[in-house]
């Protein structure tokens, strides 16, 4: 499996810096197989998302550094955004949200375990779980090394998230791709990922096995975004 080292990940708005991934940390943070980003909201989790797909606002600027046996490219980072429902095109049918084969699209949707035949309809006429496994299967199209998850369970019921989760492990095992999932869902989270980073105010202030994080957390704001997850079921406060 690949893996990436994060050295750097800087993110400004003119003199003010919005996320410095490591200030805390006097190392780097290696993905190698599956990491998870969590944090309450603004922490800066997405931006830092956005940051490795060069997708930051004008009006921000960054710094990204990083080791790897591959280069990040358009070509080998798969994404898949919070809310299906808005990810495709209502008015296109899903065989021409895809840019490649017929027959390369009847392979994708079986691998996400879809009717082959869905191709031919709108993203209306699909549920939630079918919309995000036609999201997914679009991110495999280019056979990514790193697949960078953005919330993918928020807008799923729970049957839905238990399914989605399942099949990113098992594509994973397919497809040998690396895991930065961004998710305020610990169960989701404990299902997929082995490693964890807490992040407050832009910066990671705890990481590690992520089993060994939840039994026993050394920072006061892991404790508490663990206690009000385990009762609230999301990392908000």
């Amino acid at each position: 499996m690949p893996k990436i080292k994060i050295k750097k990940l800087l993110i400004k708005q003119k003199d003010t810096i919005l996320v410095n991934l490591l200030h805390n940390m006097d190392h780097s943070i290696t993905i190698d197989s599956s990491l998870a980003f969590v944090g309450q909201s603004g922490s800066g989790k997405s931006l830092s998302l956005k940051t490795i797909l060069a997708m930051l606002p004008n009006n921000l600027d960054s710094q990204f550094e990083y080791e790897s046996d591959f280069e990040l490219t358009k070509d080998n980072i798969g994404f898949i955004p919070q809310n299906p429902f808005t990810s495709l095109s209502p008015m296109t049918k899903i065989y021409k949200q895809f840019f490649c084969s017929e027959e390369k699209i009847d392979e994708l949707l079986s691998l996400v375990k879809l009717d082959i035949n869905l191709k031919n309809k709108f993203p209306m006429q699909l549920s939630g779980g079918q919309l995000q496994r036609v999201v997914i299967a679009i991110a495999l199209s280019n056979n990514p090394k790193i697949l960078l998850l953005d919330e993918p369970t928020t807008a799923l019921d729970d049957t839905s998230k238990q399914i989605i989760t399942e099949l990113f492990k098992e594509l994973q095992q397919k497809f040998n791709f690396l895991m930065l999932y961004v998710s305020h869902d610990i169960e989701s989270i404990k299902s997929i990922c082995q490693n964890i980073a807490i992040l407050k105010d832009g910066s990671i202030c705890e990481t590690g096995n992520l089993e060994t994080i939840i039994t026993s957390p050394k920072n006061d704001y892991t404790k508490e975004l663990i206690d009000s997850n385990f009762k609230n079921r999301e990392f908000r406060v």
